[in-house]
């Protein structure tokens, strides 16, 4: 995946950051409205914990399936092939 990222659009992004002036945002004090982000953190922090589970289950199948000698047939290993040409290594 790392290997997907455009170097120069990473470069663009920093150079617009770095060009931006450093004084304050101007804001009005009498605007009754409140504009701060809400966000559930439990939910997010629950949800990856599940994915960190679901992750280990999967590595421990698949373990399971290589020792047995079940993934090594040709439909797999050109499927591999296919995932590792569209998503690399």
């Amino acid at each position: 995946m790392i290997d997907k990222i455009n170097g120069n659009q990473v470069r663009d992004i920093l150079d617009a950051v770095i060009a931006q002036p450093t004084d304050p945002p101007k804001t009005r004090t009498d605007d009754p409205v409140d504009a701060s982000l809400q966000a559930d953190y439990a939910a997010l922090i629950d949800s990856a914990m599940g994915l960190a589970e679901d992750d280990a289950a999967a590595v421990s199948r698949a373990l399971e399936l290589i020792e047995a000698g079940q993934l090594e047939t040709p439909q797999n290993i050109l499927a591999a092939a296919q995932n590792i040409l569209e998503y690399g290594i």
